[in-house]
């Protein structure tokens, strides 16, 4: 399976943060936030990634991230989305590197606690469709939503008034070889992009869309709020990390001293 890493936009709710450089070269804690998908997508056992990118400071992927060496790739694969046509127009740019095999995409700016490795390979096992990550949220009226009946997605909603679930669509999709077919007929909204609720929902016609929740916490980093807590719960994690680390040295010094 190939990853994708969409990290085009202008970045606009981040303004002033963004006059000089893309949102996802931006710090969530102690890294870009770039870096986070990347892992997740390594973490998940996927080495094939190609970061999509775009606006004036597309050249500074390429010199923060190189071939990838520093998350144990040999080689990293970049393209570049010119102007802002939608999550689903970024994802048509990687049609040629997807060369028909299931693909991974995550937005680059979702940062997660846990893994989703479980669901990368329970989408290798699913014999046609697609899969996306669902997490339970309190402010579900922010996301695409997911209505669930009967162990089933019956349909997604995009930033609905009255959302039908409290599960939210997390910037994390797998798809079959067909998605780019489906792309091609999306139509685009008002705002004038095209839209991957579109392209899930030709999915959930389909019957062919399954999905696993998320386990852990999850958050974008769009915004001046979510910015600032993506990096508080990473500043926390990592602090949980540092002092287990500590506890189990001390443990192992104590069982030496035995």
């Amino acid at each position: 399976m190939k990853g994708i890493v969409l990290a085009g936009g202008t970045g606009s709710r981040l303004f002033p943060l963004t006059k000089i450089t893309n949102k996802h070269l931006l710090p969530v804690y102690n890294k870009p936030m770039i870096y986070y998908p990347i892992q997740t997508l390594v973490d998940a056992g996927i080495k094939d990634i190609l970061i999509v990118t775009g606006g004036r400071n597309s050249g500074d992927f390429l010199r923060l991230l190189a071939n990838g060496k520093e998350f144990g790739l040999k080689h990293l694969n970049y393209t570049y989305q010119e102007g802002e046509g939608g999550i689903a127009e970024a994802l048509a740019l990687a049609q040629h590197f997807a060369d028909g095999q299931k693909i991974c995409v995550i937005l680059g700016d979702n940062i997660i606690e846990g893994s989703i490795r479980q669901a990368v390979e329970d989408f290798k096992r699913q014999e046609r469709g697609a899969k996306i990550l669902l997490k339970e949220v309190p402010d579900a009226e922010r996301f695409g939503v997911a209505e669930l009946r009967d162990g089933k997605i019956v349909g997604i909603e995009e930033k609905p008034r009255r959302p039908k679930s409290n599960y939210a669509v997390t910037g994390i999709y797998l798809y079959d070889d067909t998605v780019f077919d489906k792309i091609s007929q999306v139509e685009r909204s008002q705002r004038g992009e095209l839209e991957i609720t579109d392209v899930n929902n030709a999915y959930v016609r389909e019957g062919t869309m399954t999905f696993a929740f998320l386990e852990g916490w999850w958050t974008d980093a769009g915004t001046f709020d979510s910015l600032l807590r993506a990096t508080n719960l990473v500043a926390e994690t990592e602090r949980k990390r540092d002092l287990a680390l500590i506890a189990q040295s001390a443990a192992a010094a104590a069982a030496d001293e035995d």
